[in-house]
């Protein structure tokens, strides 16, 4: 036992100290930043283009999720998610971010075996679990509206 403190200790003295309030600062700032382009981008849709409401929320996510995967590609959203953490994971891109990461690690064992197989490691389990829990608060709310 006196081997796991050690370990412990020295684990607490060389991990890096995170100030908590400054990341929620900056978790805060840079999420509420993608949600101002992404709202820049409906009124782009509304206004410019004249789209009806349901046309610019597909333009809108359609437009993020391609600039969350292009930004991804080019190396910046890892810059972005270190800087700001669950900042960058919150809003559509940062599943766009989860769905090319994998992918592009994986790029050099081909277009099959490695992009392909990888696209959705990270996005499929969310995905599975996300459509599951929607049938099944679905089926709930049909049993008790019903």
């Amino acid at each position: 036992m006196k081997k796991h403190q050690q370990y412990v200790d020295h684990v607490e003295a060389i991990q890096p100290k995170r100030n908590l309030a400054i990341g929620m600062l900056k978790a805060f700032w840079v999420g509420g930043l993608i949600c101002v382009i992404g709202q820049g981008f409906s009124y782009i849709g509304e206004l410019c283009l004249k789209l009806d409401k349901d046309a610019t929320a597909a333009f809108v996510a359609i437009v993020m999720v391609f600039l969350g995967a292009l930004l991804t590609g080019l190396g910046v959203y890892d810059q972005i998610g270190a800087y700001a953490g669950a900042g960058s994971v919150v809003p559509i891109t940062g599943f766009s971010n989860s769905v090319v990461a994998p992918a592009m690690e994986f790029k050099h064992e081909g277009y099959v075996m490695g992009v392909g197989a990888k696209l959705f490691s990270l996005a499929g389990p969310v995905l599975v679990y996300g459509i599951c829990s929607s049938v099944v608060a679905g089926i709930i709310a049909l049993i008790f509206k019903g």
